[in-house]
C-alpha cells in the first residue's frame, strides 16, 4: 500500500504523463490486500499521532481518541461511472450521428425483442386481452374487437425513432438484453447505452486517468487528515453509524446530522410535533411487526 507521500508523487507523474494508465494502475493496486487498510499502516500512525487532539472535538472526553472523517472517498468504479457520464452527455450534445444500420444490428445482437400488441384497426398498443369473450382483443380506444392483434418489427421501430424519438409507438420496454441482467429497455434506453459504449471504446484511456486522478485526488485528501475532527470512540461511532452528532445547543443530547439541534432543544410545539412523529413511526413498525410484514 502506498504512503501518503507516495500518492502525491503519483498523481503528479499521472498528471503529467510521465507514467501511463496501466502503469500508474498497476502501481496503486499490487500490493492490495483484502482486508487492509490504511489505518493499519506505519505512515498512517506516525502522521495521525502528529494531527490527533489530547480531547473529543464533540464532547469533551479524553477517552479512547481516534481522528473522526467526514468524508470518504468513493470506490473507483464510482468515479470512472462518472466521468464515463459526463463524456456520454457531452457526446450526445454534439448531435454525432448514429448509423441506423449498425444501431439495428445491435438491438437485435444484444437484445431479446418481446413485441408489444397492437390493435389493427387504429395501432393503438393498449388493447385489452379477454378470457372469456371472443373475439379475444378489445381496444380501449377505438373500440375494435379482433383475434389477431399486428406486431410491429425491430427494423420498423427504429425507424419511427430516428424520425421522432418521442413517438408513442418506441416508448414501450419491449427490448430485454441479453446478459445475466434480463433488464427491460425501450429504445431510446439502449440508444443511450449504446453510445455510452462508443464513447467508452473511443476515450478510454481520457475517461481512465481522469477517474483515477480524482480517485487519487480524494483519497490524498482522505490520507491527509484535512477533513477530520478527533472523536472519542462514542462520538466516532454515532457519527459513522447512526448519522448523529453532539447537539451543539445543549451539548447533552444527540441529533441526526441534517438537523441543526436535538429535539429537546426544539421550540416547545415543534418538539411536542416531533415527538409525536416519533411515537407514531414506533407504532406503525409495531403494527408491521404484529402483522409479519415488517
Amino acid at each position: 500500500m502506498l504512503t501518503y507521500n507516495e500518492l502525491i508523487e503519483l498523481k503528479e507523474k499521472l498528471a503529467n504523463g510521465d507514467v501511463t494508465l496501466e502503469y500508474a494502475k498497476e502501481l496503486y493496486w499490487n500490493d492490495f490486500e483484502e482486508g487492509k487498510r490504511a489505518w493499519h499502516t506505519k505512515d498512517w500512525k506516525e502522521r495521525r499521532a502528529e494531527v490527533i487532539k489530547d480531547k473529543c472535538e464533540i464532547c469533551n472526553s479524553k477517552e479512547t481518541l481516534t481522528l473522526q472523517h467526514l468524508s470518504h472517498p468513493l470506490k473507483y468504479g464510482d468515479y470512472e461511472r462518472a466521468v464515463t457520464k459526463t463524456y456520454t452527455q457531452s457526446f450526445i450534445g454534439s448531435n454525432t450521428i448514429v448509423s441506423k444500420r449498425e444501431f439495428c444490428e445491435h438491438i437485435i445482437k444484444e437484445y431479446d425483442y418481446v413485441p408489444i400488441p397492437l390493435c389493427p384497426n387504429c395501432g393503438d398498443n393498449r388493447p385489452g386481452k379477454r378470457v372469456r369473450k371472443l373475439p379475444q382483443y378489445l381496444c380501449g380506444r377505438c373500440r375494435h374487437e379482433f383475434d389477431k392483434p399486428i406486431y410491429k418489427s425491430v427494423d420498423e421501430l427504429v425507424a419511427i425513432f430516428y424520425e421522432n424519438e418521442d413517438a408513442l409507438d418506441v416508448r414501450d420496454k419491449c427490448f430485454i438484453s441479453k446478459d445475466i441482467w434480463k433488464n427491460n429497455h425501450n429504445i431510446s434506453n439502449i440508444k443511450y447505452w449504446y453510445q455510452r459504449k462508443m464513447v467508452k471504446n473511443i476515450q478510454s484511456e481520457i475517461i481512465g486517468k481522469e477517474a483515477l486522478l480524482l480517485y487519487l485526488d480524494d483519497n490524498i485528501k482522505y490520507l491527509s487528515f484535512e477533513d477530520t475532527i478527533t472523536a472519542c470512540k462514542k462520538c466516532a461511532f454515532t457519527f459513522d453509524i447512526k448519522s448523529m452528532e453532539l447537539c451543539p445547543k445543549c451539548r447533552k443530547h444527540y441529533k441526526g446530522i441534517q438537523y441543526s439541534t436535538c429535539i429537546q432543544c426544539l421550540p416547545e410545539e415543534k418538539r411536542k410535533a416531533a415527538l409525536e412523529k416519533i411515537e407514531f413511526g414506533k407504532e406503525w413498525q409495531a403494527m408491521h411487526k404484529e402483522l409479519g410484514i415488517d
